[in-house]
């Protein structure tokens, strides 16, 4: 199967977990607070709506996302929760509909995009594959926040191995952001899967290593853990430094989460 049908297909099953923790939901508890300071679950859903409908104008219509592009230039994360706050203001029934039809659509339109085109976007032009990966990236990160505003249980799948792909390419874009210069060595990462297997990049003899749990390495590169409350052992100072600022996601150096004080620290 080529790579963006599975990547898309991830997607859709990461969004399809997503959607049914809200399917049923009340509308009063879609102003639930999430982690993420002055989010709702409505303006959770309503991002992950709106970044999918600005992915597919970027396939469908360049001209139109170079519009919207011009429009957020001006104050980018302003611009973001400025659109989540509009989605935020629909009915719930109108907004998880409207979400649904748009990802489904956006997905049809990943795998026939042409191999080797490059689509416009926020940052530098990205493959079929890179914004499917982003989005998967997306999607299971603001679902986090859902699950942990309504104390919803998750299943782990092994389809975040490819978030954990994009946490490792990222490496010197989270130093770029934060103006710093990343380190020449390369790092070793040993990822435990939640099926239990391995998955590493890297070389076996580097001498910054980072390893632990799949589910905690990408709640440490979407910023929705802080290093401290999660299961990962850092070695060596340059992996150390990168750690601390890691971020898989455009934009800005994000600000990350406060710990918890979970002791769940490797």
């Amino acid at each position: 199967m080529p790579i963006v049908d599975e990547l898309v297909q991830a997607l859709q099953a990461e969004s399809e977990s997503l959607d049914d923790l809200v399917a049923d939901l009340p509308d009063e508890a879609w102003a639930t607070p999430t982690p993420a300071e002055g989010w709702t679950v409505a303006h959770q859903i309503g991002h992950l709506l709106w970044t999918d409908r600005v992915s597919l104008l970027s396939i469908t219509d360049p001209d139109g996302f170079a519009a919207v592009v011009g429009e957020a230039m001006g104050d980018p994360l302003g611009f973001v929760d400025a659109a989540a706050e509009a989605e935020a203001g629909r009915a719930p029934a109108d907004l998880l509909s409207d979400w649904r039809k748009t990802r489904a659509r956006l997905g049809g339109a990943l795998v026939a995009v042409p191999d080797g085109t490059k689509l416009t976007w926020f940052g530098p032009p990205m493959s079929a594959a890179s914004m499917a990966t982003a989005r998967l990236m997306e999607t299971w990160a603001h679902g986090l926040d859902v699950a942990d505003a309504l104390a919803a249980a998750r299943v782990a799948d092994d389809r975040i191995k490819n978030i954990v792909h994009l946490g490792v390419r990222t490496r010197n874009f989270a130093y770029l952001v934060n103006g710093l210069e990343a380190p020449t060595e390369e790092f070793r990462y040993e990822i435990t899967a939640p099926s239990g297997e391995v998955w590493t990049w890297g070389p076996a003899d580097a001498s910054n290593v980072v390893r632990g749990p799949a589910v905690d390495f990408c709640e440490l590169i979407t910023q929705r853990r802080h290093l401290s409350d999660l299961a990962l052992e850092i070695v060596g100072d340059d992996a150390a430094t990168w750690a601390s600022i890691a971020q898989a996601f455009a934009g800005p150096p994000g600000g990350g989460r406060e710990p918890h004080g979970e002791g769940r620290a490797g």
